[in-house]
């Protein structure tokens, strides 16, 4: 692991980066050893990346992309364990960091595609996009705001009285996305609070309650896991400019979800 290189490809697209052990605070994806987020400091927001004391991992830039200010990060715990992909950059106003799925990934494009979900990956093939039209927030194919992707759905008709208003979207602990309107299909009732963020399925509430009766006076919210999901109208979030649906679109969430170093995240809306 040579710092100064790692520091010299995130200053290429104008990113800060700071490599120290590990220790107590939130982390947000990580590798075992190799733990990284995006944290603040009194110069603003800085690329975190922790590593075990006495540790000595495999970390790399593959490749940095100073026009799109992203870059493609691999972190290798020891030589024979698992290797693991990170896409750092900007997205309209803040940096992220996002896990890729997959092993394919060799370039800051090809990490973008396998974050993509499949019927994205489809649709935008059906279109003859290129590739740079495969890269923006806007094209025939979806509309996109941070980890969310838009598909029209120009075939869904829905009641009236089934149409949800002003209702969040998020990920475990991240910061929702508001749609003005909304309908959900399918899914699974689950049982969220702050103890459960990803939530307890019917029988699992019910046989805690049953354990610990005083669990019940927790502050729990029903919410729908891995239930298809539509929006119209605007949908807005305090890091993205709001986006205008004036047709039902299907919302898809990107791939991160599937890495290994992100298997704890859970679809709940």
């Amino acid at each position: 692991m040579d710092i100064p290189v790692i520091q010299r490809h995130f200053a290429r697209i104008g990113a800060r980066v700071q490599v120290r052990p590990q220790g107590a605070g939130r982390t947000r994806v990580g590798s075992g050893l190799v733990t990284l987020d995006v944290a603040h400091d009194r110069h603003g927001e800085i690329f975190d990346l922790r590593v075990t004391p006495g540790a000595t991992p495999r970390i790399e830039v593959l490749q940095a992309e100073p026009k799109q200010r992203h870059l493609l990060l691999l972190t290798q715990a020891e030589a024979s364990a698992e290797k693991n992909k990170f896409l750092c950059g900007h997205d309209e106003r803040h940096w992220f960091v996002a896990a890729v799925p997959g092993r394919s990934a060799a370039t800051v494009r090809s990490a973008m595609e396998a974050l993509k979900p499949p019927d994205v990956v489809a649709l935008q093939a059906r279109e003859g996009l290129s590739g740079a039209q495969r890269n923006r927030r806007k094209n025939a194919a979806f509309r996109r705001q941070g980890e969310w992707f838009f598909v029209p759905a120009l075939w869904l008709r829905v009641h009236p009285a089934l149409v949800l208003r002003d209702e969040p979207l998020a990920r475990t602990g991240g910061k929702a996305h508001w749609l003005e309107f909304a309908y959900r299909s399918g899914g699974e009732t689950v049982y969220v609070c702050d103890r459960h963020p990803n939530g307890l399925t019917e029988h699992e509430y019910k046989a805690l309650i049953s354990r610990n009766p005083d669990a019940a006076k927790r502050l729990w919210r029903t919410w729908r896991r891995n239930a298809a999901v539509y929006a119209r109208g605007r949908v807005s979030h305090p890091d993205h400019a709001t986006i205008v649906l004036h047709d039902w679109h299907q919302i898809l969430m990107n791939r991160e979800n599937e890495a290994p170093a992100m298997r704890h995240v859970a679809f709940l809306d």
